[in-house]
């Protein structure tokens, strides 16, 4: 006989309203959808402060905890004083980045506004001086009008995003109000991370208090344990992303500095910059810096691109592993896989976040599954391979 007292009927409660709740859902995921997407842009500024806590975290933690370690300052200006250099840093970083990159790209695309055209008239002449057989082509050929038709393709790729799929958020008030709305969002996201900053301990022990006030103990433990195993991995994993993009950054600059490849310093910061991208951002990096360096020294194009593979088979396999791979614990294999999976759903944000979500699905399942061998007493050689 089920014993109905008033735990047992709560429990039955519960479970009739999650079903009656979860079959009404099915049936109307459409508004379901559409009342998700409203909660997510109506939280998406304390979201955004919540990222931007996190990123901060990491130096501020950092200056806390190492630089102003042995310092006489109270605890509370400790912390002030660390999350000011912090913001300072990241902003120095931020800084250093734009005023390098933005105005050579602007130089080097202003620059091919000269020099295409050129390029394509000496084109022209070689291809007159074939003398081709076929009057017809040798006169479309000698039409042929670069400055006219370069700036025509300029303003095709202009009305194209004008009045194509973005074409309105290129209307007056649909750049206005996303300005405005993106300035409001950020602002409040920034201040929602200051506080979060200054009050982590206290935060931190009202969330546990009300995680073992609702759940028992045994589930609040786990919870706990779970959500300090996710801080962990995302702070190593963002951490050493930092410092392996520093690394391969610094080795293109010195070693483009020795073999006189133009833009060193700018392809290192580049580079630097794209790296921090999972397994695809040095790439990117790769095809901007060939682009730029084909703009001076086509040649030096071909050697740039052994100097990118050497140096990149050398990061993957001696650096990449020792800096991120052991910070998060996740093999080789599932790292493709999670920044494949993650790029598919949520583009760059998506490989970002799924290579530390994927090591901590991966770790929680390696825990269980030696919990669940020990439990079971399965002796070693049952699983191991032989040649082990």
């Amino acid at each position: 006989m089920l014993d109905l007292n008033k735990e047992t009927v709560k429990k039955v409660l519960l479970i009739i309203a999650f079903t009656l709740l979860f079959y009404t859902g099915l049936n109307h995921i459409p508004e379901v959808l559409r009342t998700v997407g409203i909660l997510i842009g109506l939280l998406s500024p304390f979201l955004l402060g919540s990222c931007i806590a996190f990123i901060l975290n990491v130096p501020m933690r950092f200056i806390e905890k190492k630089l102003l370690k042995n310092t006489k300052l109270k605890p509370s200006l400790k912390r002030t004083v660390s999350l000011i250099l912090a913001l300072l840093f990241i902003v120095a970083v931020i800084l250093f980045v734009f005023l390098l990159v933005i105005p050579e790209l602007a130089n080097t695309i202003r620059g091919l506004f000269v020099s295409v055209p050129r390029a394509l008239e000496h084109f022209q002449v070689w291809l007159l001086s074939l003398d081709i057989p076929w009057p017809q082509i040798q006169e479309k050929i000698a039409n042929w009008n670069w400055d006219l038709e370069w700036g025509t393709l300029i303003n095709q790729v202009f009305n194209f995003f004008k009045t194509g799929f973005m074409g309105s958020i290129f209307t007056t008030v649909g750049v206005v109000t996303s300005i405005v709305s993106g300035f409001v969002n950020f602002f409040i996201g920034f201040v929602f991370a200051i506080y979060i900053l200054c009050q982590k301990e206290k935060l931190a022990r009202q969330t546990k208090k009300l995680c073992y006030a609702t759940f028992p103990i045994k589930v609040a433990d786990r919870i706990v344990y779970i959500v300090t195993l996710t801080e962990k991995t995302f702070s190593n994993f963002l951490t050493g992303q930092c410092i392996e993009a520093v690394i391969l950054g610094s080795m293109f600059f010195v070693a483009m500095t020795i073999l006189k490849f133009p833009f060193a310093l700018l392809v290192g910061v580049l580079i630097a910059v794209t790296a921090l991208i999972p397994i695809v951002g040095a790439f990117l990096g790769c095809a901007v810096a060939m682009f730029l360096i084909l703009t001076v020294n086509p040649i030096q194009v071909i050697w740039f691109f052994i100097l990118f593979n050497v140096l990149q088979q050398f990061e993957g396999n001696v650096i990449y592993p020792r800096v991120v791979g052991s910070s998060v614990g996740l093999p080789a294999m599932w790292v493709l896989v999670a920044v494949t999976l993650g790029g598919s759903m949520l583009g760059i944000i998506g490989m970002l976040i799924y290579i530390p979500l994927f090591s901590v699905i991966y770790s929680l399942l390696r825990e269980h599954i030696n919990k669940k061998l020990q439990a079971e007493k399965v002796p070693p050689d049952k699983w191991k391979l032989k040649d082990e």
